[in-house]
């Protein structure tokens, strides 16, 4: 596999930016979410009237067409990460992996919202459950 491996230093000076991406992506994510629910309802609802139906024009193309450019949004911002090499494992809270080298062995260096810096790593079988204080 080919990736890039951070040292803790880099992967904490990536993060304020990461971070901002991430919040980004999250918005993105909750206003297409609640775009998509409305398309879905206005849909369950449409019963056009005759003339409406003889009509060529799609009510919905408009709405279709700004969600499938956010979705095109979102697919780049979550693109972005993986060429940057972190693994976004979670939004909300959000959770992040970076490849990394912890006492000889290659690891994640993982990062969850609300810590001040990255402090924990775990193996790339473990997950988030087996995450380890750094030496």
């Amino acid at each position: 596999m080919n990736y890039k491996l951070f040292t803790l230093e880099e992967a904490n000076s990536l993060l304020p930016q990461v971070y901002a991406e991430l919040l980004i992506l999250r918005d993105l994510t909750r206003t297409f979410e609640e775009q998509l629910r409305h398309l879905r309802s206005m849909k369950a609802d449409y019963s056009p009237s005759p003339e409406q139906a003889s009509i060529d024009e799609d009510p919905f193309f408009e709405l279709e067409a700004q969600l499938d450019f956010m979705r095109l949004e979102i697919d780049t911002i979550i693109g972005n990460f993986d060429r940057i090499g972190v693994q976004l494992k979670m939004l909300e809270p959000a959770l992040l992996d970076f490849p990394g080298i912890v006492e000889g062995k290659e690891v994640l260096l993982c990062w969850k919202e609300g810590e001040d810096g990255i402090t924990h790593y775990h193996g790339w079988e473990e997950g988030f459950a087996g995450r380890k204080r750094l030496p």
